[in-house]
């Protein structure tokens, strides 16, 4: 079979358009369809395939083979021969157009300003994720974005072009791979030149805004992370009503919210200090209570691991072995000490008893188990 003719290559903003069908074979998950030309991009090169209707079939996924044959998955069966109107879901297409040319700008710039090389491409459906070989700083990566932005302003227009072997070799282009072959070219004028099978926005500005949400150190270089147009525009609308929110239950302007937050942060930890003060000595209060023996096991709820183990020490400075549980019937959270005893066989019994995990010292162990609290009682009291 030829292969399949690419409307989205010289046309990328066909979003409706008629074809003729090929074949239609029954595959897994539906039918896969070949058409005589497509507007439908196939999954490759980092980004995910064009969806949308042809027929009265549903497109949920296009493929293309080593020969250039393009098959769509469709949900219903076409008959081969007929002619069949097909329609892109062109929301989904543009927003990865936006993606895609922003991403084009921003690597372009990376390279040509540190030498930095994208080695890793991602389109996903809901954030775009760049990974260049060279380590760079958020000053640095502020100034990409800056400078990726500014060619956004300009509204330039994006170029494509199938320049012959002769030509290429003459062209500085970006490419991840030795490429052979009728080699697709995607240029900004002054920003980048790079080989690429992908979709664009026909001038900058249809990107409208190129933003680097976070980047974290990898592979010796950079992951970033992208949204450009309409993705950058709800995460802005989604961050700015979660700032307002915060501001207004603290009582600040946007611009005090950092300050606001240490502030809040601070007077956390001084009452967690302060309540970490009254539990030991609640702890202290409730041990002379208890008096002292061979042997205690108390329950309390609520404590944090932390906080059992500090009470279990307590209770072991007066008892010869004691035991702290804290929770509820079914999901214990303990602890057991003692100068005089080996805790781990303590420890050993109870989980295998109450289907539990944990150890320690043999001086003191904690752990997890299930069973109730009569139970438990019993079965440590009877050890």
């Amino acid at each position: 079979m030829e292969a399949t003719e690419r409307i989205f290559d010289s046309e990328p903003y066909t979003d409706r358009f008629e074809a003729a069908v090929l074949s239609c074979e029954a595959g897994e998950g539906g039918f896969w369809v070949v058409l005589d030309k497509t507007a439908f991009f196939p999954e490759g090169g980092g980004q995910f395939s064009d969806l949308g209707k042809i027929g009265g079939a549903r497109v949920l996924d296009v493929r293309e083979d080593k020969g250039g044959v393009i098959r769509h998955l469709t949900d219903g069966a076409l008959e081969p021969g007929e002619t069949v109107s097909c329609e892109i879901d062109w929301e989904r297409r543009f927003d990865f157009m936006q993606q895609h040319s922003g991403e084009h700008i921003f690597s372009g710039l990376a390279h040509s300003n540190f030498g930095a090389n994208n080695v890793g491409f991602h389109l996903g459906l809901e954030l775009t994720t760049v990974d260049l070989d060279v380590p760079l700083s958020e000053k640095d990566i502020d100034f990409l974005e800056a400078k990726a932005n500014e060619a956004v302003y300009k509204n330039l227009p994006i170029e494509v072009s199938y320049p012959s072997p002769e030509e290429l070799k003459e062209i500085p282009y970006r490419s991840k791979k030795e490429l052979t072959g009728r080699v697709r070219i995607v240029s900004v004028p002054g920003y980048d030149i790079c080989a690429c099978c992908g979709t664009h926005v026909q001038k900058t500005g249809e990107i409208g805004i190129i933003k680097i949400t976070s980047f974290q150190n990898y592979k010796g270089g950079v992951r970033l992370t992208m949204l450009c147009g309409g993705r950058a525009l709800s995460d802005y609308r989604r961050k700015n009503r979660d700032v307002n929110a915060v501001t207004t239950r603290l009582s600040v302007k946007p611009e005090e919210l950092s300050f606001a937050v240490g502030r809040l942060e601070s007077e956390i930890t001084e009452r967690k200090i302060y309540e970490s003060a009254l539990r030991r000595e609640l702890f202290t209060l409730k041990a002379e209570r208890l008096g002292s023996g061979e042997r205690v096991c108390v329950f309390e709820s609520g404590l944090s691991p932390d906080e059992i183990r500090r009470y279990c020490l307590t209770l072991g400075e007066k008892f010869a072995v004691a035991a702290v549980f804290s929770g509820k019937d079914g999901e214990w959270k303990y602890a057991v000490s003692s100068k005089t005893k080996n805790c781990a066989d303590f420890a050993k019994a109870i989980n295998a008893a109450f289907s539990g995990r944990g150890g320690g010292k043999p001086e003191l162990v904690q752990g997890s188990c299930g069973g109730k609290r009569e139970e438990i009682e019993l079965f440590f009291n009877s050890l």
